[in-house]
């Protein structure tokens, strides 16, 4: 192939130049910006999870939806505007590695479009990574906790596994309520057991 012949290539998206409504941020699509948060207006761009992230959240998920009441389920990996600005203002989609949600919460999105909102949420899950871990147990922490939602979990996979488990005080934001090493158990927000060793 001769040098100087042209080589096809791959067009990059441009980023939005403006502060993002919640709205513009979801008819963006996954294809063109990947893995994607929104805060306040602006995108957040994250790289994608090691193995060991995903199936921690896999296996979480699963062993919560075999514990859960009959209202409630866990979903993976999903955006949930946190109702931080007006509509038309400079939004604010978070996505936990599991979020814990009002069964009826997922018909109305589907009749709807938009997204999952932070009242649907029962309860929100990070599963920390090395690049993540200021933003899950910081930000994450007083974005969750500002919206309203009442019980946030901090799941660390370094040996050994640990759970971070918090609840939502009207005036102290989140209150941390347990740390769990190899098993943990709780009443609230439901009755659960969790063997934090499997899930690595």
């Amino acid at each position: 192939m001769p040098d100087d012949e042209e080589q096809p290539m791959t067009a990059i998206p441009l980023p939005p130049t403006h502060l993002l409504t919640v709205r513009e941020y979801l008819s963006l699509g996954e294809d063109e910006y990947g893995r994607s948060e929104l805060q306040e207006g602006s995108l957040v761009m994250s790289p994608s999870p090691i193995p060991n992230h995903n199936v921690a959240a896999y296996r979480l998920a699963a062993a919560l939806d075999q514990q859960l009441p009959d209202h409630l389920e866990p979903i993976l990996d999903i955006d949930v505007d946190l109702l931080l600005a007006p509509a038309d203002g400079p939004g604010t989609c978070r996505r936990p590695d599991v979020a814990v949600v009002h069964k009826a919460a997922r018909p109305r999105v589907h009749a709807e479009g938009g997204s999952l909102r932070a009242s649907d949420v029962v309860l929100a899950v990070e599963v920390t990574s090395p690049g993540s871990r200021r933003t899950d147990n910081v930000i994450k922490r007083l974005e969750y906790a500002d919206a309203g939602i009442p019980h946030y979990w901090i799941v660390d996979l370094d040996d050994p596994v640990t759970l971070l488990a918090c609840r939502r005080h009207d005036e102290l934001g989140y209150v941390e309520s347990q740390h769990a090493t190899h098993t943990f158990t709780a009443t609230e927000p439901f009755a659960v057991t969790i063997g934090l060793d499997q899930l690595y």
